[in-house]
């Protein structure tokens, strides 16, 4: 098997999971980051789903390419579908991701796009929508809003700045 490269645009970020070589910053066109899944296992249950991450369709996405350690590519491959695939309203696909690290490099990574189909699949939703489900939500993993909260932080602490959920941040811990 070739080098394979993850992209990770939310918790693969800082809990990826699997034994990588390298890791870079890295940018995708042509998707972008966004609370436009319903979690109905980890954040949220069928009864009252949660939001969760996804890379919706348009725009780009800031996140962090991880270059899987030769050898464990066919089980980092198996643990990600556990782990992303679970309801399966992830397409799993490989796309195109410029590392971030003065390199120029481009790397073919595997990445997993919000799937607009799947019934899980919230789309655009207000951010008065978004507040009342985050603050309602827990499942298997926890509270909703721990999980929105976590990733805000996360997210700065590797200097990728997200407007629409440092907004919702802010409301939910009542500083706007």
């Amino acid at each position: 098997m070739t080098e394979l490269w993850v992209f990770g645009y939310g918790s693969l970020m800082w809990r990826p999971g699997f034994p990588f070589a390298a890791q870079a910053p890295g940018l995708l066109k042509g998707a972008h980051r966004a609370l436009c899944v319903y979690s109905v296992y980890y954040r949220g249950t069928k009864e009252q789903p949660g939001l969760v991450l996804g890379l919706d369709r348009g725009g780009a996405c800031r996140g962090v390419a991880f270059r899987v350690t030769p050898g464990a590519e066919d089980e980092t491959i198996a643990y990600l579908r556990e782990r992303e695939q679970v309801t399966a309203v992830y397409v799993e696909t490989y796309r195109n991701v410029r590392l971030v690290d003065g390199s120029g490099r481009t790397v073919k990574a595997l990445t997993y796009l919000a799937d607009p189909t799947h019934p899980q699949y919230a789309g655009r939703l207000s951010l008065g929508e978004q507040l009342r489900i985050v603050r309602a939500c827990r499942g298997q993993a926890g509270a909703n809003i721990e999980y929105v909260l976590n990733t805000v932080r996360h997210l700065e602490e590797e200097g990728v700045h997200d407007a629409v959920l440092s907004k919702l941040a802010a409301r939910l811990t009542g500083e706007v």
